[in-house]
């Protein structure tokens, strides 16, 4: 049974070949004039219409087995040149026992040099269009084919990523519900409540590719009020957030996994606790998320190393945005900005 692919082939194949018999066959009418075309002269353009394809498919063939799609052109130019004007002599010899059957056979006019040598010029140059058609049609498959593959890479390690994110995040929140346990059993009951809200909002975003922000925010907030409870009055947060952004589609717990690292090598490490702020801008069709967390960098690090949060963050940026995208992470009196600039194609 033919593939996709091969049903493509040959209809190309048998329908382009058909479409030059016709013209063929119209161009001797005109030619003609007045005069009505032989039968015997449609049936030799049909059969000739014939001949190509079938040649020009053993051509394919042999292009295929010796990888001539894989030379570089300094090679390939000469051996395509070469061997259409082989076919272009092959065509016109293998069409003349046609001829005679059909009453158009003429020694000296068929094997008149100057007729040899012109008709296979001809036939090389229609083999030759039929070859370079043949040539953009394969790299533009390639080409097809190896987006599809880059695609494919790219979304297994964004689901590589995606999927040491929840692990990581369940970890830090049962180590914060566990600190709750003997000191505020009530406290940790509101505590796991709202972490099941939380892993609830993760599993539905988990399985996109992006999420709206507004969804982000929404789990940013219900990880904030965990927090919140642990830390009591040692966490304050504070959101300023353009109603524009809402719309924007994020990495899925992009935001929530930076506001966590602030915390966690921020927050946790100052004695008087501090302060989480969520800010975001739209500007030019680019969405600007900052985070800002109580803490310092040192030589432009945090006191406790960058960790997996930024790493993971750094990576699907890339893999999503490429360079349209702008991570940065910078000391801003006392306080750690994180900022990311996301482009407007990801808008909804």
């Amino acid at each position: 049974m033919l593939s996709n692919k091969q049903r493509l082939y040959w209809t190309l194949q048998a329908g382009g070949w058909l479409l030059y018999a016709i013209l063929q066959i119209f161009t001797s009418v005109v030619a003609a004039g007045s005069q009505r075309i032989s039968v015997p002269r449609v049936i030799f353009l049909i059969y000739e219409a014939l001949f190509c394809l079938l040649l020009t498919h053993g051509f394919r063939q042999m292009m295929n087995r010796w990888r001539w799609m894989s030379m570089g052109m300094a090679r390939l130019i000469p051996k395509i040149v070469g061997s259409v004007f082989v076919l272009g002599l092959l065509l016109y010899f293998i069409r003349l026992p046609i001829s005679i059957p059909l009453g158009l056979f003429n020694a000296s006019k068929a094997f008149d040099l100057s007729n040899i040598l012109g008709l296979t010029i001809v036939y090389a140059f229609i083999f030759f269009l039929w070859t370079a058609l043949y040539f953009v049609y394969n790299y533009f498959e390639r080409y097809n084919n190896s987006l599809k593959l880059e695609a494919s890479v790219k979304e297994i390690e964004l689901s590589n990523l995606k999927s040491q994110l929840n692990p990581h995040f369940i970890f830090n929140a049962l180590n914060s519900i566990r600190a709750l346990v003997d000191e505020n059993p009530s406290n940790a009951k509101t505590a796991i409540t709202q972490l099941s809200s939380i892993l609830r909002s993760s599993l539905a975003t988990g399985k996109k590719g992006l999420t709206p922000f507004e969804e982000e925010l929404r789990i940013v907030r219900d990880y904030l009020g965990l927090e919140s409870i642990r830390f009591e009055e040692r966490l304050k947060t504070d959101y300023q957030i353009d109603p524009a952004s809402l719309d924007f589609l994020v990495p899925p717990l992009m935001v929530q996994t930076l506001v966590e690292n602030g915390i966690k090598h921020g927050i946790s490490k100052l004695k008087e606790g501090g302060l989480i702020q969520l800010t975001t801008t739209v500007s030019n069709d680019q969405l600007r998320i900052q985070i800002r967390n109580s803490g310092k960098y040192i030589n432009g690090n945090k006191r406790s190393g960058s960790g997996l949060g930024l790493q993971n963050t750094i990576q699907r940026l890339k893999l999503i945005y490429g360079k349209d995208a702008s991570f940065r992470i910078l000391s801003e009196n006392n306080f750690v900005l994180t900022e990311i600039i996301i482009p407007h194609l990801n808008k909804l």
